[in-house]
């Protein structure tokens, strides 16, 4: 039984900068991932990282800018919290070794990024995430204190007989061993849950795992219904155009020429807030004005070549690799995709959630400085600021504590569990047919725009995938790299976020950032500025409400 004194599950960024912070303190601690970690979706984030490091800038407006983007569901306390230790972060960054662009003159440079009065967003070409990931682990690796676990998949939690949380329980991909990991404190980094979707810009690894086992053990979801589509995906495939193309001056088109933008956000244009121009590339698509393909135009021909292939370079390689279209010549055709979940497990501050012992950050948490929608370039800003602090504060709270004895009944009931899903045999529905079913449903009913009436047959076809969950086929029995049983657990974990999800958007009877409900078209702010949260209530989701944290910014009227 492996024991270390903090466990981090997920091995992106947020999960590595954890590990390190705690490292750090001298505790031991143990980092499980279910890929190698640079692997992790971390890998995806293109664009850059926000911080108001500019003389002229300043966090204050760094802020107003997140909490604006949010549409003012975001806890003004922990926004400021970020946007303040952002200069700080990225500077560790770049002394750490990331090789952050520079201008001209030799200092690090920046572009604009949607919602943002100053450009303030680093940036490394567009394969950042890639970049900070890499020097990161780079240092975990410097750490005797940090025992990494590599292709490990974590099935559940486990608690102790109080209730604290106590250990996690693991499946090694490798060979099929079910092992019980102890640990005085458990951060959760597992990313978000993209997978629910079809298309999504998310990794085959996004499934909402931590998000669904924290919530298993009675921790509340909050802000589920908040789900994010970015304006610039490739139809049908979902593969992510950066908003630093927009950032570089990229223009949108519809089918009539029209830069359309003008008519939705005369002042930003291209640069409005993700879900500012999701919704207008929508409507445009939507009224008859998008291509055949049900697509708009993304114009990144008024890039100077140059520029392009030296600041754009991957996405380059994606239209022509994957549309067949050289973006230094020609427009590429793009749509609103799944991208990013505001939403997650309910924390403060310092990552803490309402089991002793349990912290999240990263995508699978709620801080929440996302709000209702999250601004370009502030992703990998959460991940950092937030695993830092979860690292710190867990490593701070369990010095001179003793391991605490996890209910073995626990681990008894997972391997019978994960048994019984080996055992199966071959008459129920495929993981992929069941998996491709849920992806098209929240596509179709739980994205840009929603109604009550879509909702509702959302949450039917959703509930009805949770029962077909429950007797899977299996036809893989053996236990080495068994990506049959992981798809299944995957999807159990799958069904848990998209039942929050789409019972969080019919309770929320407004439209705000993400959720943009047709039969509820205005903001509400008498009666919705509030968190929707939900909790595993035995058989039955519960619904609940806590508030927004304000502290010196009211709620106006949001345009661009």
């Amino acid at each position: 039984m492996p024991k270390h004194d903090v466990l981090v599950i997920g091995a992106g960024l947020a999960g590595q900068r954890a590990a390190l912070a705690a490292a750090e303190q001298g505790t031991s601690v143990g980092i499980i991932s279910k890929v190698h970690p640079v692997r992790s979706h971390s890998n995806a984030a293109q664009g850059g990282i926000n911080a108001a490091l500019n003389p002229e800038d300043s966090w204050e407006s760094h802020a107003f800018d997140t909490i604006k983007g949010s549409d003012y569901l975001g806890d003004q306390d922990a926004i400021e919290i970020m946007c303040r230790e952002a200069p700080g972060e990225l500077l560790d960054l770049e002394h750490l070794g990331v090789t952050f662009h520079r201008n001209e003159e030799g200092r690090l440079g920046t572009r604009a990024f949607g919602g943002a009065s100053a450009a303030r967003t680093y940036y490394v070409a567009d394969i950042t995430g890639q970049a900070i990931l890499h020097v990161l682990y780079e240092q975990l690796m410097k750490f005797s204190e940090v025992h990494r676990y590599e292709e490990w998949f974590t099935t559940a939690l486990v608690q102790d007989e109080d209730g604290r949380i106590a250990g996690a329980i693991t499946r090694n991909i490798r060979d099929g061993a079910i092992e019980l990991f102890q640990a005085k404190a458990v951060i959760l980094a597992t990313g978000g849950n993209g997978q629910l979707y079809d298309p999504t810009t998310n990794a085959l690894i996004c499934t909402g795992d931590g998000i669904a086992m924290a919530y298993r053990i009675g921790a509340p979801l909050m802000d589920m219904e908040m789900i994010q589509y970015h304006p610039t995906t490739l139809a049908g495939l979902g593969l992510l155009i950066t908003e630093g193309a927009r950032g570089e001056g990229a223009h949108l088109y519809n089918a009539q020429g029209e830069r359309f933008m003008e008519k939705y956000a005369p002042n930003k244009m291209e640069l409005a807030s993700r879900d500012v121009v999701s919704r207008a590339e929508q409507t445009e698509i939507n009224e008859g004005r998008g291509f055949p393909d049900g697509t708009v135009a993304l114009d990144i021909t008024v890039v100077p070549r140059k520029r392009i292939h030296e600041a754009l370079r991957e996405i380059v390689n994606v239209g022509r690799d994957f549309a067949g279209v050289d973006i230094t010549r020609e427009p590429i055709h793009i749509k609103p995709g799944n991208h990013y979940t505001m939403g997650g497990i309910r924390t403060d501050v310092d990552g803490r959630t309402s089991i002793p012992g349990l912290y999240a950050a990263g995508e699978c948490a709620c801080v929440s400085v996302h709000g209702g929608n999250r601004l370009g370039a502030n992703s990998l800003l959460d991940t950092l600021v937030f695993g830092r602090r979860s690292g710190l504060h867990a490593a701070e709270a369990v010095h001179g504590l003793p391991l605490r004895d996890p209910d073995l009944a626990q681990l008894e009931d997972e391997e019978r569990r994960i048994s019984g899903i080996v055992d199966r045999d071959g008459s129920g529905r495929r993981v992929s047919e069941v998996k491709a079913e849920l992806g098209k449903t929240m596509d179709k009913y739980v994205a840009v725009f929603r109604d009550e009436d879509g909702l509702r047959t959302g949450l039917d076809a959703v509930q009805r995938l949770k029962e077909e969950a429950t007797d899977l086929a299996i036809d893989d029995k053996g236990a080495v790299f068994n990506q049959d049983v992981l798809g299944a657990l995957e999807l159990q974990f799958m069904l848990d976020n998209a039942e929050a999800i789409v019972l969080s958007a019919i309770e929320r009877k407004e439209s705000r950032g993400a959720q943009f409900r047709t039969d509820f078209p205005e903001r509400n702010d008498d009666d919705w500025l509030k968190h929707i949260n939900v909790s595993a209530n035995g058989s039955e989701p519960e619904i609940s409400y806590s508030d927004v944290t304000m502290t010196q910014w009211e709620p106006q009227e949001r345009t661009y």
